[in-house]
């Protein structure tokens, strides 16, 4: 038999021709009537196929477009998943693949998502793919295997599973070393609001990453750069919602009496203060929890109403950000007065 003769009476040929992706796991062929000793025929030295990886095959000579890549690696990680295979595109009304608990992470997964800080997909030797942690599968060829219990939900990006944001960007950082690039990296999360600092900073909890020194510098800028970003939005939401003029940045402080703690905006005549949450989970987060709430009921017992926001809900519902402090500003009027606090410029 020459590889010019037609394996099977069956429609192979409609899955593999142009414009179809021409990726299969070994059983799928063997669901389309191709046997195992076809298709190691096929895929021998000069032949028009070839093994891409363990099980998954490339059904063309040359090599492998970034799309089939992603494909194969998925494939790979998902054929021995369950009693099935991943559906074929076009092979049951054009629906995409169905890769049951992976998807693709690390900096493939951000390049997915729109990176522009990351390499292009052709440039990436090894596509990193998220796999349940019991799962026995090992790194090879382009697939390069990250475990997780944990798994995150995915997110559907070209119809492809993949990691959300911040875990991606954990993942591409547990195997990087440039201090730059990791910065750089983290920087085109937030700015790009692909993400919270706080996302990240948990992901990276997570995975232990905090102790290395290059990200804890990344980490810090990060943080930096997330809370210049929420107070700008926190300007933008007061004057496009016709909010009134706080008091920015100030301290609390009673006369003669302790420190009350610091606040990003503060209605004086209301006694209504705002504070950003912009707490990072680090394993120290209950201790600062504890700090945040004492704060807050002490200024409460002194009858000024806190209102925290998050830098999420600032960025995602701005409208009902401004209408919940419109609400504390307009109840004032029926509350007893607040005690007499010095505002300070912090």
């Amino acid at each position: 038999m020459t590889h010019n003769t037609p394996l099977s009476p069956r429609p192979l040929h409609d899955l593999s021709g142009r414009g179809r992706l021409r990726v299969m796991t070994v059983a799928q062929l063997r669901s389309h009537g191709v046997t195992s000793s076809e298709t190691n025929e096929q895929c021998r030295p000069g032949g028009p196929w070839q093994q891409l990886l363990p099980g998954v095959v490339l059904l063309h000579p040359g090599p492998p477009t970034s799309e089939e890549r992603l494909h194969a690696v998925l494939m790979y990680a998902a054929r021995e998943r369950g009693t099935g295979v991943p559906a074929q595109p076009g092979a049951s009304g054009g629906h995409a693949p169905a890769y049951p608990d992976v998807m693709i992470t690390g900096l493939a997964a951000l390049t997915l998502h729109g990176f522009s800080s990351t390499p292009p997909l052709p440039s990436l030797d090894a596509i990193d793919v998220l796999v349940p942690r019991l799962r026995r599968l090992r790194s090879t060829g382009c697939a390069r295997i990250v475990r997780s219990a944990p798994l995150p939900a995915p997110e559907q990006v070209t119809g492809l599973p993949v990691a959300p944001v911040a875990r991606a960007l954990a993942d591409a950082v547990a195997d990087l070393r440039d201090a730059g690039t990791v910065r750089r990296l983290m920087t085109e999360a937030v700015r790009g609001a692909h993400c919270e600092p706080a996302a990240v900073v948990r992901e990276l909890n997570e995975a232990r990453l905090l102790s290395r020194p290059h990200v804890v510098d990344a980490v810090e800028s990060l943080l930096a750069e997330g809370r210049v970003i929420a107070e700008d939005r926190l300007y933008r939401m007061v004057r496009e919602y016709g909010l009134p003029d706080p008091v920015w940045n100030v301290d609390l402080r009673l006369p003669g009496g302790p420190y009350l703690g610091g606040l990003d905006a503060y209605w004086p005549d209301q006694a209504v203060a705002l504070e950003l949450d912009t707490r990072a989970p680090r394993q120290d987060d209950d201790a600062l929890w504890s700090e945040y709430a004492r704060k807050r009921e002490h200024l409460e017992r002194l009858g000024i109403t806190v209102v925290h926001i998050t830098p999420r809900k600032l960025r995602d519902s701005p409208e009902q950000q401004a209408t919940v402090v419109r609400t504390a500003l307009m109840a004032s009027a029926d509350r007893d007065p607040a005690a007499y606090v010095l505002v300070l410029p912090r």
